[in-house]
């Protein structure tokens, strides 16, 4: 059984994509204020597409949305510094 903090390789690789989602519908003309909002979006939306239940899936793709965002974040604040 799936529990909410069992992630799957398939999960974790989630991350790097939800990342790059945001980066081209910010690029489209999606204000950067609503790049959070969009990270956990798509990783609901993605994450719902694999075999765990929905309510783990929700809270998964809650947490996979927080981390591309987070991940994003924090590189692009190492790097210009």
């Amino acid at each position: 059984m799936n529990t909410i903090f069992d992630f799957s390789p398939l999960i974790v690789a989630i991350i790097p994509v939800v990342i790059g989602l945001v980066q081209v519908v910010k690029q489209i003309g999606l204000p950067t204020k609503f790049a959070p909002l969009a990270s956990i979006v798509f990783g609901l939306g993605l994450v719902t597409l694999t075999s765990v239940t929905w309510p783990v899936a929700i809270v998964q793709g809650i947490i996979v949305g927080l981390a591309a965002s987070g991940l994003w974040s924090g590189s692009k604040t190492t790097l210009s510094s």
